[in-house]
């Protein structure tokens, strides 16, 4: 049996993915031929509109057109689009569907926080499993939603929290660098978020935490103190809990102009970082409780830049 050529594009609130892979049909191994990411924003407003703004819609569908110009060129026979919380979220998302369908020539599947979540948890485990043992929560932290998973060889349980690093920061942390009082409040959202996931998705059974996506791989290169982003340190990358807290604070209480001076910033994450660095935070800090709690410890948090795009690359396979 040959491998499958697939294309995979993972769209959420703050940035649209491409992912081209052959697939091995026997032991499901990716080889990838071409990753990218540009920020596009779609989610801009959509917390306060409940719609796609009309720059934010134009943006994401002029990517999505060079995406079909690379899927083309690569030579991909299956393509899967994957639309996450902020075209969940709006009113006229048919408009961002009919659009992707005339530039790409397939249908963008707006999935569900479940198994938005499933994908995720599925793209990380692939790797993160031959190094580190189960149960695994996995979270993937976007810019409308972060999603929680628990499993071992497959999700046991999974929740999508309505908060993320683009919607904290339109919703709260205004201010430049953010105020004590914006914090408190975005602190406040993202606990009454973590209360409820607690409930479906036991952390405290978690033997190894796994974040993925942008937030989540900026503060870990904030923590290793790269110069420049730099994908093969950043995954699979082992990091204290105290470490990862300490990131995570410290790139908080930055003004948007420190942030920039960040050799390894993606600009497009500049006025969204302490956001997902708050939100990153809590969950760190929550898991260990509950872990804790449960009598276990946990010491350490991993890091993937395998996520949603290789479980959607698989899921086409």
């Amino acid at each position: 049996m040959t491998s499958s050529r697939v294309a995979a594009i993972d769209c959420g609130t703050n940035s649209i993915r491409l992912l081209v892979a052959d697939v091995d049909p026997v032991t499901g191994v990716l080889t990838e031929l071409d990753r990218r990411m540009e920020v596009v924003r779609l989610g801009q407003g959509v917390d306060r509109t409940g719609r796609l703004a009309p720059e934010a819609l134009a943006r994401t569908l002029d990517q999505a057109a060079e995406y079909a110009r690379v899927i083309e060129e690569l030579g991909a026979t299956r393509t899967r689009f994957v639309a996450t919380s902020a075209t969940r979220d709006a009113e006229n998302r048919g408009e961002f569907v009919e659009g992707v369908l005339a530039r790409l020539g397939v249908e963008p599947e707006v999935v569900s926080g479940t198994e938005e979540a499933e994908l995720s948890f599925r793209g990380a485990t692939g790797v993160v499993a031959a190094n580190h043992p189960g149960p695994f929560v996995v979270v993937d932290l976007g810019g409308g939603s972060t999603e929680l998973v628990l499993g071992t060889d497959a999700p046991e349980a999974a929740w999508s929290m309505d908060v993320g690093c683009v919607r904290l920061t339109e919703r709260h942390l205004r201010s430049d660098p953010p105020t004590g009082e914006e914090i408190a409040a975005a602190r406040a959202d993202v606990r009454a978020a973590l209360d409820t996931a607690s409930l479906t998705v036991p952390l405290g059974k978690a033997a190894t935490l796994v974040g993925l996506a942008g937030s989540v791989t900026t503060v870990t290169a904030h923590a290793l103190g790269l110069e420049r982003y730099d994908r093969d340190r950043i995954d699979g990358a082992v990091l204290s809990v105290d470490q990862t807290l300490a990131a995570c604070e410290d790139l908080l209480g930055r003004t948007r102009a420190e942030r920039e001076a960040l050799g390894f910033m993606h600009p497009g994450r500049i006025d969204v970082i302490g956001a997902g660095a708050l939100v990153w935070a809590e969950v760190v800090r929550r898991v260990r409780d509950d872990v804790a709690a449960a009598g276990g410890e946990l010491t350490s948090v991993v890091t993937s830049e395998h996520d949603i795009l290789d479980g959607i690359a698989l899921s086409i396979a």
